[in-house]
């Protein structure tokens, strides 16, 4: 089967109609809620996942779904949907560009569409592990082989000596070019559009993983966990073109 040609119009659908809805709360006087986990979360969030989750149900019947905000359903189905209404929730609340709406498709238990979409800035990209596209255009990773010429992200410095090794990340930052804390789903997306180098989160959730996996690989690049094991089944990501990930590894372990 070609997944992306398969499922493309129904994830640029979910994309479309799920942006609407957050739109409306962009940049306006929202109530923000804390979750048990003390992330924030608010009515766009839930309104756009329950609008996607419909509309799945409505289509494939049969497909299960994995949400942030509303748990799962089906989760043992052939092909289930993992739906990150707002990654970058902080950065949506701030009024920063720096979120999206990120979708997955795994078709047993592997990954194999991945979109983030950017509900303001109006960019659909998807990847199926082969290629990625950028609003039809493909996007590939960078070329660059010295990592002191490298652009290194991540989306919350305080997370990695919370859960990996503060003194080995600083070794990492010195070594680089720049660094900066471009995260959430937007490093990615600048990573596989080649504007970044090296995209970094110690700590991830499920939601947040699967749908940059078919997006970096199609694009070129490698994702894994902090130890170089496969990204899907791990809780963390290192994310690089391919000159420069074992290096990436090699200095974090």
């Amino acid at each position: 089967m070609n997944f992306l040609k398969e499922f493309r119009p129904f994830c640029k659908l979910l994309s479309d109609k799920s942006a609407e809805i957050i739109r409306q709360y962009f940049r306006t006087t929202i109530i923000v809620e804390q979750k048990s986990d003390y992330s924030p979360v608010t009515i766009a969030d839930k309104k756009s996942e329950e609008m996607m989750r419909e509309m799945i149900h409505k289509e494939f019947p049969d497909h299960g779904i994995i949400g942030e905000e509303f748990g799962e359903e089906n989760p043992d189905a052939d092909f289930v949907w993992v739906l990150d209404p707002i990654d970058g929730t902080k950065s949506f609340i701030c009024g920063a560009l720096s979120f999206g709406t990120l979708i997955a498709l795994l078709y047993k238990n592997e990954p194999v569409i991945g979109v983030i979409n950017h509900p303001v800035l109006n960019e659909f990209l998807i990847g199926d592990n082969k290629i990625s596209l950028l609003n039809d255009a493909k996007v590939k990773v960078s070329e660059k082989n010295n990592i002191s010429e490298a652009v290194m992200l991540t989306t919350d410095h305080l997370n990695i000596k919370k859960y990996q090794s503060a003194e080995k990340f600083d070794k990492l930052i010195n070594s680089v070019w720049i660094y900066r804390n471009w995260g959430d789903c937007y490093g990615y997306y600048l990573l596989a559009t080649g504007f970044a180098d090296i995209m970094i989160d110690p700590i991830m959730s499920v939601w947040d993983t699967m749908a940059l996996i078919p997006i970096v690989k199609g694009a070129g690049g490698i994702i894994t966990d902090y130890n170089g094991n496969d990204a899907s089944k791990g809780n963390s990501v290192i994310a690089a073109n391919p000159y420069l990930h074992s290096k990436v590894l090699e200095i974090l372990n």
